[in-house]
């Protein structure tokens, strides 16, 4: 299984800071936001891993990651998205060449993650990569995210940001998809937002059923606001001294 970070955007939540800097590349307690889902997805025993970067500090990267030694990796590898902002399945196409005929880990650059059970699941779909394995997460505010459609305990439906949230339950960003992904994503139509949206791909896995879910147990954060930096750096610096 390959690994896949996704560090694009224009991160315009987080203006004026994300006109220094690409959002990934902000501090988190005492490392860069990247580094955190890089290190999640080298403790599921994943050591091929590309990010993808895009916008106009994509270079400012490579001083940060270097070769990956810093994070224990043999290497690393970049891939560049046009334009910064196409969606997340537009990101992951551009790292199709990478993942070749492979399962992959697909992980948003601003995601953290502290949840012990996320290296066996990871390990359990890598033995048998069919279709994909969405991750969820109870939430304050589900209607920022991907929210599950559930009926008699059964997901039949993903809606993007929905006004009403037919439940709590936000779809993380954590993906793990077989090797169709990438000829599922070609098929996708731009969203009314000009993007390639990673919800319509996960619609048509669970339209093959092919779409198992899992909760995440421990905490799950996406670092793209001011107070999100706040509190997340707060919990990683009560983590450290634990």
């Amino acid at each position: 299984m390959k690994g896949v970070v996704l560090a694009g955007g224009l991160g315009t939540r987080l203006f004026p800071l994300t006109k220094a800097t690409n959002k990934h590349l902000l501090p988190v307690y005492n490392k860069p936001m990247v580094f955190y889902p890089i290190e999640l997805l080298k403790s599921c025993g994943i050591d091929e891993i590309i990010v993808v970067v895009g916008g106009p500090h994509a270079g400012h990267f490579l001083p940060a990651l270097r070769n990956g030694e810093d994070l224990g990796l043999s290497g690393i590898n970049f891939a560049f998205q046009e334009g910064g902002d196409g969606g997340i399945a537009d990101a992951l196409l551009c790292a199709e060449h990478f993942v070749g005929d492979d399962s992959c880990a697909v992980i948003l650059g601003d995601n953290i993650f502290i949840d012990n059970t996320i290296r066996e699941k990871v390990a359990s779909f890598a033995r048998y990569p069919s279709g994909c394995m969405l991750f969820t997460k109870e939430v304050p505010d589900p209607e920022r995210f991907g929210v599950p459609v559930i009926e008699d305990g059964k997901v039949i439906g993903i809606l993007e940001k929905p006004e009403t949230p037919p439940c709590n339950k936000a779809i993380v960003g954590l993906y793990l998809y077989d090797n169709t992904v990438f000829d599922k994503i070609r098929t996708l139509t731009e969203s009314r937002r000009g993007e390639l949206e990673v919800t319509d791909l996960n619609v048509k896995y669970l339209e093959e059923e092919g779409a198992r879910f899992s909760d995440i147990e421990g905490l799950w954060m996406d670092c793209g606001t001011p107070e999100a930096l706040i509190e997340i750096g707060r919990v990683m610096y009560e983590k450290s001294r634990s």
